[in-house]
């Protein structure tokens, strides 16, 4: 009989300690955001370092910077991204790998960056979208390069002529 009591009474004082700790929660300002109705302000206070989803940026030309050379596929831990190309003719002659498909798998992506740091073009960046939620994990495959894009033609600069000081031949080097 005393041990029931005893237990009884170490039951009733646990039950105390949970209650107590959720009455001081119960009486704390609340923090809850209304999740849909506040959407903009979210994204603009989105810090910058923000992995949200992975973009291929295209100019008005329907062009974008990536040269297909996978190094992104081989970087990726979780092969998330599979880089497809193909062999295309110059009007040269030359043969020249040309991106076809860059596929990215948002549902296996761990978010971790690595792509878009070893990516020699900067051709895929992130954007700070935080919605993913789909009814399909087909919906979760995206193909970044747009259908009829292509790899914008690279700017080529000539080299400015050194300027003549003095009229002698050759610019001083100080």
């Amino acid at each position: 009989m005393i041990t029931y009591i005893k237990d009884l009474v170490s039951g009733s004082w646990a039950l105390l300690k949970g209650m107590r700790i959720t009455m001081i929660n119960f009486w704390r300002p609340k923090v809850t955001e209304q999740y849909p109705e506040n959407r903009e302000t979210k994204l603009q206070n989105m810090c910058e370092r923000f992995r949200g989803e992975l973009v291929m940026p295209h100019n008005e030309k329907n062009e974008h910077k990536c040269t297909g050379c996978g190094i992104c596929q081989m970087n990726c831990p979780n092969h998330t991204i599979k880089v497809i190309t193909r062999q295309e003719t110059t009007e040269e002659g030359k043969t020249k790998k040309v991106l076809d498909k860059y596929m990215y798998d948002l549902g296996s992506c761990t978010f971790c960056g690595l792509c878009t740091q070893v990516c020699p073009q900067k051709a895929i960046s992130w954007l700070p979208n935080f919605e993913h939620a789909v009814f399909t994990r087909s919906k979760l495959e995206k193909q970044l390069n747009r259908p009829g894009s292509k790899m914008a033609e690279k700017k080529v600069v000539a080299p400015a002529a050194p300027k003549k000081e003095g009229g002698e031949g050759e610019p001083k080097v100080q």
